[in-house]
């Protein structure tokens, strides 16, 4: 008797720290506040929608860095999707239907949050987190598109978040007297810093949902493959994440690239603020509606502060070193415009790359007919993707300690009758890759299925270990450029050789 009531109190004692520990979705607490959720059906994954991961960038806040979310007394329910950054009225066009596009809802310069699926039962849980980071060319997207939805990842042993971060004029403006007011001197890139205070917040909370701060990836695609090369380069990111996924996109040099020099974006803001005849103060004033309607080219701004130089700063094996995932799709560059006759792409192919080069480069993609430079064109535009992201996984094998793994995705999703086929088109495999086939509206085959449980499994593993491989799945060899090899994602799953590897090869020798 005596020894029961000796062990009584230390069993309460654990019974009480079990249970501190439990995941309630009825109050999270997060560093800014309590948050309540919702639940599946069968109780499997906890879901939160709209957490704030930073305070809204309106009034005096709108062209700055991201401040901290300003903390709250009582439970903020988290449970409806929040507002995507401003942009146009989603409208489906091309091969993107409404599965790829924002919520009908709403649009708001209030955007700056992020939405939680979890499958841990309590804190101590340590899963992996996948932070995924959404395209849409800097103009458009959010974290709430349906084909995102991150409850299937979830389902299969991962951590899923989504975020918004500050798009077009709002995201990327740089000024003169914006980069003057600014503690780190330079302007543009507020939606990479948006992008970075997430990974902050997550950093900061993701153990009170079960994840492990020291197992987070972040992923892309499209745009959002581009902030994760930003995130590789950036200083500011340093620590913040452990893996990388960068699927169609990249910025190593001129076969494509959207950044600009800081000096450059400083010169087109102040063109913009002439032609407006509006000072940077007055354009603070205007409303969100109104700034939507100014036209522009607002990048991403090679900075030297956010942003150093992609290509200098691997080659000088100053990147954030993580475990690598780079791929590309093979209808890539579809989107990319009607193709233009035999003379009119010799004189786009001298202009771009230098007479000295337009030899050989006729050699490797053939114009001597209209027939040819259509099929060229194309293959320019797929590759334009292809060796941004070879490269990618090339230039960290090369200065890393981290080892990269490239894939090649070629299944082309089925169409109902009557639809036109865009093949693998620019943004096709990412469904496969989030599990969201649910998702999309689609008359998808076992074939289809079976690609999207081998797709998530690599992904998901890779977020666990930094390595894509695992059981029952074919061999993802790693990168090596001495013997390059993909993985090749189609109607079957195989390691191959490296794609087109004549014409990337000569991409990297007239891009440096």
């Amino acid at each position: 008797m005596e020894r029961i009531t000796l062990l009584l109190p230390m069993l309460l004692f654990f019974i009480s720290c079990d249970a501190g520990s439990i995941i309630d979705v009825r109050g999270l607490r997060t560093n800014a506040g309590i948050i309540s959720g919702k639940v599946t059906g069968d109780g499997a994954v906890k879901i939160f929608m709209g957490i704030p991961f930073a305070a809204p960038p309106v009034g005096e806040l709108r062209w700055k860095a991201p401040q901290p979310a300003a903390a709250w007394d009582g439970v903020r329910e988290c449970t409806a999707l929040p507002a995507s950054a401003m942009q146009g009225k989603p409208t489906p066009f091309f091969c993107w239907s409404k599965e790829f596009l924002i919520p009908d809802k709403p649009v708001s310069e209030d955007c700056l949050y992020l939405n939680v699926w979890t499958p841990a039962k309590t804190s101590k849980g340590k899963f992996p987190v996948i932070v995924w980071i959404h395209g849409g060319g800097f103009s458009g997207g959010s974290g709430t598109v349906p084909l995102y939805d991150g409850e299937a990842m979830a389902r299969k042993g991962v951590i899923f978040v989504t975020i918004n971060y500050r798009l077009g004029i709002f995201g990327f403006l740089a000024h003169p007297d914006l980069s003057a007011e600014a503690e780190n001197g330079v302007s543009g890139n507020y939606g990479i810093l948006d992008q970075i205070a997430a990974l902050k917040w997550v950093q900061e909370n993701i153990g009170a949902f079960g994840g492990d701060p020291d197992r987070v990836t972040v992923a892309g695609q499209s745009a959002g493959a581009f902030s994760v090369n930003m995130l590789m380069v950036s200083p500011l990111a340093k620590g913040l994440f452990s893996r990388a996924i960068a699927q169609s996109g990249g910025m190593f040099g001129k076969v494509l690239s959207l950044g600009q020099t800081l000096q450059e974006a400083e010169t087109a803001g102040k063109q913009l603020t002439d032609e407006l005849n509006i000072s940077v103060k007055n354009l603070r004033l205007l409303p969100a509606d109104s700034l939507l309607k100014i036209r522009g080219r607002f990048a991403i701004t090679i900075d030297n502060v956010v942003i150093p130089p992609v290509s200098e700063t691997f080659a000088q094996g100053k990147q954030n070193d993580v475990p690598l995932i780079s791929g590309w799709n093979a209808d890539d560059g579809v989107s990319f415009g009607p193709p233009v006759n035999s003379e009119q792409f010799k004189q786009m192919v001298e202009m771009q790359y230098g007479e000295k080069n337009v030899d050989k480069f006729l050699e490797i993609f053939p114009a001597g007919t209209d027939e040819q430079v259509a099929k060229s064109q194309k293959l320019l535009s797929v590759l334009s993707f292809g060796w941004n992201n070879y490269i990618w996984a090339k230039m960290q094998t090369e200065t890393g300690k981290s080892k990269a793994y490239l894939y090649y995705f070629k299944r082309v999703p089925p169409v109902h009758s009557g639809e036109p086929n865009y093949g693998a088109f620019h943004s096709a495999e990412f469904s496969y890759a989030l599990h969201t086939l649910n998702k999309w509206d689609r008359p998808f085959t076992d074939t289809d299925y079976r690609l999207e449980e081998i797709m998530s499994s690599y992904w998901v593993n890779f977020a666990a270990t930094g390595d894509p491989n695992g059981e029952g799945l074919p061999l993802w060899p790693v990168f090596n450029d001495d013997n390059p090899a993909v993985i090749e994602l189609g109607d079957k799953v195989k390691s191959a050789p490296l794609p087109f590897r004549e014409q990337l090869y000569f991409m990297d020798e007239i891009s440096k």
